[in-house]
């Protein structure tokens, strides 16, 4: 199983009125070919705009600084725009986090699917209608809706049309972005679980970016925790649960019910995500960290293999002691 995509030592800052927003900070992870990639972390912590930027979706304000992004071994952030635009939807797609704002309420969803694959494939119009059909089909929407418009679909059928139109060039890579948020909880794991199915089916890689945990967990091959900025932890799912390393990963675990073991005490982060226009100085969960050392307020700890296929930043966890 070969590395699909790359990212290294990326970073993406935004100009504000207060300052330069350090956004992304020498984020490094790779995902597999036919692998599911979790990315996860509290709202601020940078997860879309790793999105964005190996999208090259960013804009001014912001601006990728520095870093390399390789889809199967081309570096894209050296791309030229005409050449991204043929590689999105051809070779990486979006499930968007709002399929409501994701589809034009004027068109039907056929159609819009239809304008996607004429866009990047060559085919004939008839041809792309008949993809059409069984894209709808194959999540689970009975393939003559395609005349049907967006106000005519649920919420959940909007999200699975977003699947299907991000499924309608055949990319190799998908980046799903919150994508089942606003959706209620049935809904959301009928979502989660026909992704799942469709991943698995069609070989496909995903990075799935989400606040959700247990979800994660549940789905995902494995994780990159993502704290301010930054890589906090990186590991196979089963690695994290038995074995997580990073205060913040630890945290994040003990803040989510565990079913299974119901004497399972779940407790609070205290504190939130600093500001990225200022952040601290050494270690950036160090204020909310009950085991921060005096190390912590002074060096960064840097994102280093502690076991095999393992990667965490803390002094604590045995790669940064030297």
């Amino acid at each position: 199983m070969g590395t699909l995509l790359s990212v290294e030592n990326l970073s993406t800052y935004f100009k504000t009125e207060k300052g330069i927003s350090k956004a992304v900070e020498n984020v490094s992870f790779h995902v597999n070919e036919g692998e599911m990639l979790g990315l996860i972390g509290e709202s601020g912590c940078g997860k879309t705009t790793v999105a964005q930027s190996i999208l090259r979706l960013i804009e001014y304000p912001g601006k990728v600084v520095s870093g390399s992004v390789y889809l199967a071994g081309r570096e894209i952030l050296k791309a030229s725009e005409a050449e991204m635009r043929k590689l999105r939807w051809k070779e990486i797609s979006v499930i968007p986090q709002s399929a409501m704002n994701a589809l034009n309420p004027i068109y039907t969803i056929g159609d819009q699917i239809i304008e996607a694959i004429l866009l990047h494939e060559d085919v004939t119009k008839k041809e792309a209608l008949k993809r059409t059909k069984e894209l709808l089909e194959m999540v689970g929407i009975d393939g003559d809706r395609w005349k049907s418009y967006p106000h005519e679909f649920s919420g959940g059928m909007k999200q699975r049309v977003a699947i299907a139109m991000a499924l309608a060039c055949k990319p190799k890579l998908i980046i799903s972005d919150e994508s089942t948020t606003g959706l209620d909880v049935l809904t959301q794991a009928q979502i989660i679980a026909l992704l799942k199915d469709l991943q698995k089916k069609m070989n496909l890689s995903v990075i799935l970016i989400s606040h959700d945990l247990p979800m994660v967990t549940a789905i995902c091959d494995r994780i990159a925790i993502m704290y301010a900025g930054k890589i906090v932890e990186w590991a196979s799912t089963e690695q994290l649960l038995k074995e997580a390393n990073h205060p913040y990963s630890k945290a994040l675990l003990n803040a989510t019910p565990d079913l299974n073991n119901l004497d399972h005490e779940v407790t609070s982060i205290p504190g939130m995500v600093p500001s990225l226009v200022n952040p601290p100085l050494g270690c950036r969960f160090q204020s909310r960290c009950s085991l921060a050392l005096e190390r912590c307020s002074q060096e960064s700890p840097k994102l280093m293999e502690i076991k095999p296929r393992h990667f965490s930043a803390c002094f604590l966890g045995g790669g940064n002691n030297g």
